[in-house]
């Protein structure tokens, strides 16, 4: 007599979730039947991959993780690694379902075939490699870096950098010019020649990049502040230039502020002279003469004070023949002003570049008139609707639009720090939920591009948000002529994001393409709560189209601008392992970041292989491509 082992499966929940998945193969097979039109313009070699792309935004469309939760329990692949190889990977377990029914599987469309497991990552690591270049020994995750200005001849730091990891030499065509852009390649190819590596060069279109417009000149003043301890003892005086007013020279050491006067009464200061004066706030203050510079003079001051023109510096006693007795502060440049802002004050954008100004409030701090300030993009104003949100400078400052007209946008502010914040010039804008109708390429970009397609390996696209973005973009390079670059899409908006499937499927028209996650404005756009789950959406989509990814914005800021880098972004480097490329920023310690983020990424490399995941449907997937054309 026989008995069944405890541990087996009942038939009836292997055939159960055998029809289950069989009916999901059959509706992935149908829904991207239906959506094979959308393949037409892409690259041959392109073909395999589009295709697996469709299959895989099929299978998102579902939530299986109840499915997932059944296969695990039977002891089989919960389909969470299918990214590379969708059908692939829902034969074989199909297979083995079969099999712990004792029937053999037969696809029932085998002329569908698709790539198989190794395929998927065969055919992503020739297109990291097209991309990017061959990663190096021990670590498949290249590395990108932001030039800084200096770079530009500097020998020592590019050399430094090829030396400690660099993969990727970025250039950010929003800064500098093509001199100094020549100058850094050249620059990179005579280190490459030196070292005996290669490198690729990437250069980022600027794109039309919406921020505030200037502000009216704040008061021309000086602060003159010393440093003080914990307890407000003063560790170091504030050291201030006293320079001829008709000659004025820049100090030749940092100075806290620098003050114009006349040369005659100047050359007449002794060191250990005083000088008083009332500052601009009524207080009484004093500078004390330490040093002689030719005709200028170094002073020193241990309490606050602020200097405005016109503020009358006394000496002591003057002997006959010592000179004037007194001397008035001649111009200074005005500062920068900012705009206040707090919960629930109204922001008034216009449409020209009119400088902004503050606004004007009450006795007890009410706004009587509202802070005003431009945007360099007034066609972004067309696609703004009341009810809208809106954010500024990464996010500081939140609102919601509450009316527009033909001039101006009357933002009513809803989120800042605790106590309010400042709004300057030339701060970043953000509408994440309007339909702004701007092209991804401005005429800079295409004047820019006579010189990326001559020096660059790589174009990034900033702004990308529509297949006609990425079509317009290929049509500048075909026009030019020559060698064209590959193209790496930014995702950086919210529209871009959700359009993905379809941006992808335009950049496949040509045989190499890439994608970069530009967290800064990403993560404003989304909110940042939701950039994490956004990144991991980009990651499995592109790894289903076998695209590869640029991880990028802020990685080991700490340590390339302070030296020092803070445990979570050490964290989130040693995340970036998951996409082909990690890109650091520009800073003063960027070479320690390079060797840094090298360490960090073969570490990683054997503990992790891209992902594994839960599949619940992903909305994204949802997202119709645009045929060619529309």
């Amino acid at each position: 007599m026989t008995t069944d082992h405890p541990a087996d499966p009942p038939d009836a929940e292997l055939e159960a979730v055998l029809q289950a998945l069989t009916a999901v193969r059959a509706g992935v097979l149908a829904e991207a039947a239906a959506a094979e039109a959308l393949l037409g313009g892409v690259h041959p070699e392109q073909a395999a991959s589009a295709r697996n792309l469709l299959h895989y935004l099929a299978l998102r469309r579902r939530d299986l993780r109840p499915l997932q939760s059944r296969l695990a329990a039977l002891g089989l692949s919960s389909l969470g690694r299918a990214e590379s190889h969708v059908l692939a990977t829902l034969d074989a377990v199909l297979a083995a379902l079969r099999g712990l029914t004792g029937s053999p599987w037969r696809p029932p469309h085998p002329e569908a075939s698709g790539v198989d497991f190794g395929g998927g990552e065969r055919l992503l690591a020739a297109h990291a490699d097209a991309l990017l270049g061959p990663g190096p020994p021990g670590r498949s995750a290249r590395i990108m870096v932001t030039m800084p200005g200096e770079a530009a001849g500097n020998d020592a730091l590019v050399r430094d950098l090829l030396e400690g990891g660099m993969d990727c030499l970025r250039i950010n065509c929003a800064h500098d010019d093509a001199a100094a852009w020549l100058a850094m390649v050249e620059t990179l190819r005579r280190a490459e020649h030196s070292l005996g590596r290669t490198c690729k060069v990437a250069m980022d279109l600027a794109g039309p990049k919406l921020r505030t417009g200037p502000l009216e000149p704040g008061p021309a003043v000086a602060k003159v502040r010393p440093r003080r301890d914990a307890l407000g003892n003063v560790t170091a005086p504030a050291r201030v230039w006293l320079t001829a007013e008709s000659a004025p020279q820049p100090p030749p050491a940092p100075a806290a502020a620098r003050l114009p006067v006349p040369a005659a009464w100047l050359a007449a200061l002794n060191v250990g002279e005083r000088l008083k004066f009332t500052d601009a706030r009524g207080a009484k203050r004093a500078f004390t003469i330490v040093d002689a510079v030719g005709g200028d003079r170094w002073a020193e001051a241990t309490r606050t004070a602020y200097v405005v023109p016109g503020t009358s510096l006394k000496r002591g006693r003057v002997a006959s023949g010592g000179g004037d007795r007194e001397a008035l502060v001649g111009a200074l440049p005005p500062g920068e002003q900012s705009l206040e802002l707090r919960v629930g004050d109204v922001l008034t954008l216009t449409r020209d570049l009119t400088p902004g100004r503050p606004a004007t409030r009450d006795a007890a701090g009410a706004a009587l008139t509202p802070a005003s300030i431009g945007c360099t993009l007034p066609a972004a104003f067309d696609g703004v609707r009341a009810g809208e949100p809106i954010r500024f400078d990464d996010g500081k400052v939140g609102g919601v639009v509450e009316a527009v007209d033909a001039t101006r946008v009357l933002v009513r502010v809803t989120r800042t720090a605790p106590g309010g914040a400042e709004l300057r010039a030339d701060r970043g804008v953000n509408l994440p939920e309007s339909d702004l109708r701007l092209d991804a390429t401005t005429a800079k970009d295409i004047e820019d591009l006579t010189f990326v397609a001559r020096h660059a390996d790589i174009v990034e696209l900033s702004f990308a948000n529509t297949a006609r973005d990425v079509e317009r973009l290929h049509e500048h390079l075909a026009r030019l002529g020559g060698r064209t670059p590959a193209v790496v899409l930014k995702v950086e908006t919210r529209r871009g994001f959700e359009n993905l499937p379809e941006l992808l499927l335009a950049a496949m028209r040509s045989p190499c393409c890439g994608v970069m996650i530009a967290r800064g404005d990403l993560a404003v756009e989304v909110g940042f709560e939701r950039l994490a789950e956004v990144q991991e959406e980009i990651l499995w989509v592109c790894e289903a189209a076998h695209v590869p990814v640029v991880w990028a914005t802020q990685v080991l800021e700490g340590l390339a601008k302070g030296g020092t880098p803070s445990r979570a972004e050490v964290t989130d480097a040693a995340a970036g392992v998951r996409a082909e490329c990690v890109m650091l920023n520009k800073g003063p310690h960027v070479g320690a970041a390079v060797r840094a983020l090298d360490d960090i990424l073969r570490r990683m490399q054997a503990h992790h292989c891209k992902s594994r995941s839960t599949l619940r449907e992903l909305r994204l997937a949802h997202a119709r491509p645009a045929a060619a054309g529309e």
